[in-house]
């Protein structure tokens, strides 16, 4: 576990169940602008990853901003290819990213994307998911779909 291609990957002690999902640059865009996220593996092949919306995500209705549920749409294709799949986040890419939002992602509780791989190629993972809310994760936010390219052989 640990640190590999960039990433921390192990589990969190304070989360039992979780593991760290963050850069190892903390320079970097998601250490900056997510904060703390974890990530799991869950039963029927989903991947779970959750940040902490804080007022730094907010925007001037106190609601999550959109470009942050887009940003945390985007990082869970790469913590579900790392979680599922074992794949190499760190040189991977997005080619394509189709969002719908349905509702507004609130402060106070965390904020999930939840993923499922439909489709792994040579080069290519195809997934979808929702973004949610609640204990049951009853309150739906978004809706999504996404291509990553995999590494380029070295």
């Amino acid at each position: 576990m640990g640190e590999t291609h960039g990433f921390i990957y192990e589990p969190d002690p304070a989360n039992p169940g979780w593991h760290r999902w963050e850069l190892a640059d903390q320079a970097r865009f998601n250490a900056q602008t997510m904060g703390a996220m974890l990530v799991r593996a869950e039963g029927d092949g989903l991947c779970r990853l959750r940040m902490f919306p804080e007022l730094k995500h907010s925007n001037l209705l106190d609601m999550v901003h959109g470009a942050v549920t887009l940003a945390l749409i985007d990082i869970s294709l790469f913590a579900a290819m790392r979680t599922l799949l074992d794949g190499d986040a760190a040189g991977s890419v997005t080619l394509e990213l189709s969002s719908q939002f349905v509702g507004a992602g609130r402060l106070d509780a965390p904020l999930d994307a939840l993923v499922e791989v439909m489709r792994e190629t040579g080069r290519l993972v195809f997934m979808r998911g929702t973004v949610v809310q609640g204990t049951d994760d009853s309150h739906l936010v978004a809706t999504f779909s996404g291509i990553v390219r995999k590494p380029s052989r070295r």
